[in-house]
This record gives structure tokens, C-alpha cells and sequence, in this order.
């Protein structure tokens, strides 16, 4: 009786000490999920995107995507430059659509008047244009055949007559296979076709302001200033 009864005590004994590994266990494993959560929670935010490294370039024929390009400029500052042509196009619309037309169809790449320099300080690359012809425009083209955007960010941004961006962004994007590529921001601007040209103004100029804002914030390039 003595025996069984000293192997019951030693039993409980062993039972007891094996509860007691698997409770502290228990509250390391807790202790450690806490703690992890907590340095999620207290991370630093992120740092903030030094102006100096961005440079905003756009396309602009009434203004309306030149209008963008500047409430980008207000929001992460940056360099801002409009594209020129050696040869501008023509002032009439119809004759600018039919030489674009020809242009795209023989993959014709104007040349640029604008260089810009120091392109390698710039780590984030805002690039804005309208759609013509449903495409990119060929000065675009031109620009990112041009300089070498490999390891670079890049944003495109687009304002046009209501049909969209067409094959703009995707062209972007297959234009500079080394870059990074964003997503894009397109808002409805003038109808040059119709006589409608600078529209950016009064409550439209507010509802994009507020739309580019919110935009930045969701790529993540605003709000760690």
C-alpha cells in the first residue's frame, strides 16, 4: 500500500510540474504576441519623401492637365516641368488631330525642345498628359524614349473629354519596363472638339484638388510629410 501510495504522490508530482511548463508556456507564447503587437502598433512612420527627389512633367494644350500637375506640386513640392516641342502644334484642333493621327500611325516621335537636367537626382517621376486619339500622346513618347527612367517611380496623371485614358497608361508602363509603375490618376477636363477648353476652375477645381489629395494618400506618396 505504501508503495502505490508513494507512486500516486509521484505521479501527481510529475502531473503537476508538466501543468506548470505548459501554463508558463502559455504566458510566454501570450507575453510575446503582446509584446509583438505592441512595437507593430508603436512603428515609426514612415519617412518623409525628400522634395528635392520629385519632378513632375506634363503635357498641357488647354491647361486643364497643366492645372493638375499644379495642385501636385502644391501637395509634394518637386521640380515642375512642361514638355515643348521643337515644333509646336498647330493652334487649330483639327489640324493638330490629323498631323497626332499621322504622327501614331508612322510612330513618329517629335522632337523636344525641353531637357531636363540632373535626371538621376529624381527618385519619383509624376508624368501628366491628355488623351489624344485615345492614345498617348506622342511628345510623351518622345520624353520617355528619351531618358532613362530604370529604377525610377513613376505616376502618370491624365485629364481628358470624357472617354478616359484609352491605351495611355498601359503605354507607360511598356514605355519604361524598368520603372516602377503607380497607379494613375485621370479626371475629365476640356472638350476642345466642342469649344469647351479651361474648365479647372470654381467647384471643379475643388472636387480634383480634393480627388489628387486623396489619390496621393492612397499610393502612399502623401500624408508622411
Amino acid at each position: 500500500m505504501r508503495k502505490q501510495a508513494n507512486g500516486y504522490l509521484q505521479r501527481r508530482k510529475q502531473l503537476s510540474t508538466a501543468m506548470t511548463c505548459w501554463l508558463l508556456g502559455c504566458f510566454l507564447l501570450i507575453s510575446a504576441c503582446s509584446f509583438s503587437q505592441s512595437e507593430d502598433q508603436q512603428a515609426p512612420a514612415k519617412a518623409p519623401l525628400d522634395p528635392k527627389k520629385v519632378l513632375i512633367v506634363y503635357l498641357s494644350r488647354t491647361n486643364n492637365t497643366k492645372a493638375v500637375a499644379n495642385m501636385i506640386h502644391r501637395a509634394m513640392g518637386g521640380t515642375l516641368v512642361a514638355l515643348e516641342l521643337e515644333q509646336p502644334y498647330p493652334a487649330n484642333y483639327q489640324a493638330t488631330v490629323q498631323q497626332v493621327a499621322r504622327e501614331n500611325e508612322a510612330g513618329y516621335l517629335p522632337p523636344l525642345h525641353t531637357k531636363i537636367a540632373n535626371l538621376q537626382q529624381y527618385d519619383v517621376v509624376f508624368i501628366g498628359f491628355p488623351t489624344w486619339g485615345m492614345q498617348l500622346p506622342p511628345p510623351i513618347k518622345s520624353f520617355l524614349n528619351e531618358v532613362d527612367l530604370s529604377g525610377k517611380t513613376l505616376v502618370p496623371f491624365n485629364s481628358n473629354a470624357g472617354y478616359g485614358v484609352g491605351s495611355s497608361f498601359a503605354t507607360v508602363k511598356a514605355l519604361a519596363p524598368k520603372s516602377t509603375i503607380l497607379e494613375g490618376f485621370s479626371t475629365r477636363g476640356g472638350i476642345e472638339r466642342d469649344g469647351v477648353l479651361f474648365v479647372m476652375e470654381g467647384t471643379k477645381e475643388k472636387q480634383v484638388q480634393t480627388e489628387v489629395y486623396a489619390w496621393l494618400k492612397r499610393i502612399n506618396l502623401l500624408g508622411t510629410k
